[in-house]
């Protein structure tokens, strides 16, 4: 790390202006410590966030202060975020990506206090290799409900070959996540995610729905499938939120999980004592294929 003129230094490459700037007021987390969480767990985000198109919340003013969605590229944005062009429903747009550490730390530099990822890489965009189930509960709800709904969720997708993770969202809820081989399309990604949800909906209507629709949803979790589709995102692991605390998007094993009475489970300050082994041991050496559904009669 070197110090330079006009309170800047350079980590990992990367120039950083104000690097002692609060981001976030309540805890009193600087760029700094932001920077500093990133550089300790890379090893395990780096292979969940790299090579996927990024959408990205941004807070020049910290947590706390309006913050704005940014998902297309524009002027300015250090090296080391690299660019592609990807097809869209109506011409193309520029969208940004990272491929190592550098990435993580131009984001602090640039004020974003979330990263949010495709379901697909820049090398094989319309072949998608996670599945990503949003466990959100309406307001009022107890945790422990979406602690047994995400095991729910689990023991069906067991039921059909697969092998889920959860990731407590720093949020209100959780995250189920399926790694995928790439050996089908988005149509079909999104048909298996929205079948799932919506039998667990009808088998459990006074527990679960699949609408958007907020007069649906009191007293009940909504389950999100439509996070995939193309182009849709959702929060990267271990990502810091944009909400006061400075808490993270924290993977977690089942028996964790199971112990956790929030989805806030740590600031970015506690994360490392969650990380004392990996908490998604096998994640990357699965190679789960996406099933067909059998249809009810």
């Amino acid at each position: 790390m070197k110090r330079g003129k006009a309170e800047a230094d350079e980590i990992a490459g990367v120039r950083i202006t104000h690097p002692d700037r609060v981001l976030f007021p309540g805890q009193g987390v600087s760029k700094r410590e932001l920077i500093e969480h990133y550089l300790a767990v890379a090893k395990w985000m780096l292979p969940h966030i790299a090579g996927r198109p990024l959408a990205l919340v941004r807070c020049p003013g910290g947590s706390g202060k309006p913050c704005f969605f940014q998902k297309h590229a524009s002027p300015g944005w250090p090296e080391a975020f690299e660019r592609i062009r990807i097809r869209e429903k109506s011409g193309s747009g520029e969208y940004l990506h990272i491929r190592n550490i550098a990435g993580l730390v131009a984001a602090a530099q640039m004020d974003v206090l979330e990263l949010h990822i495709w379901g697909s890489r820049i090398d094989r965009l319309e072949q998608p290799d996670r599945l990503v189930f949003d466990l959100d509960p309406a307001p009022g709800l107890a945790f422990a409900k979406v602690r047994e709904a995400a095991r729910e969720l689990r023991d069906r997708l067991d039921q059909l070959g697969l092998e889920s993770f959860a990731l407590a969202t720093g949020g209100k809820g959780i995250h189920v996540l399926v790694p995928l081989v790439r050996r089908h399309g988005w149509d079909e990604h999104r048909n298996f995610a929205e079948t799932l949800v919506r039998r667990m909906a009808e088998d459990s209507p006074d527990r679960f729905t699949a609408s958007l629709a907020k007069a649906k949803r009191r007293g009940k979790i909504f389950i999100d499938f439509l996070r995939n589709q193309r182009g849709s995102t959702a929060i990267a692991p271990l990502s810091s939120r944009a909400r006061k605390n400075a808490y993270v998007a924290l993977p977690v094993s089942w028996t964790t999980l199971a112990r956790l009475d929030s989805a806030q489970a740590a600031t970015i300050r506690e994360v490392a004592r969650f990380l004392r082994r990996d908490p998604w041991p096998g994640y990357f050496e699965l190679r789960q294929k996406l099933p067909r559904m059998q249809s009810r009669a």
